[in-house]
């Protein structure tokens, strides 16, 4: 898939654990882990803008476009 999830990244920067991420937002842990790993087929507008919220980050620092070679 061309876009890669880069939200443990900014977790790491930001010394915010995942757990307090998932309770913001309004999912579980194990959503939020399928959500960092790249394993979802699609996310709500709804749930990046919370996430961007908690984190103090632009869509753009979460998710990048990988063309494929």
């Amino acid at each position: 898939m061309p876009i890669v999830v880069k939200l443990d990244v900014v977790l790491a920067d930001r010394k915010v654990k995942s757990k307090d991420l998932a309770a913001h937002v309004g999912i579980t842990e194990a959503n939020l882990s399928l959500l960092k790993s790249g394993k979802v087929r699609g996310v709500r507008f709804e749930t990046i803008a919370a996430i961007c919220e908690y984190l103090q980050c632009q869509p753009g620092d979460i998710l990048s476009y990988q063309k494929d070679s």
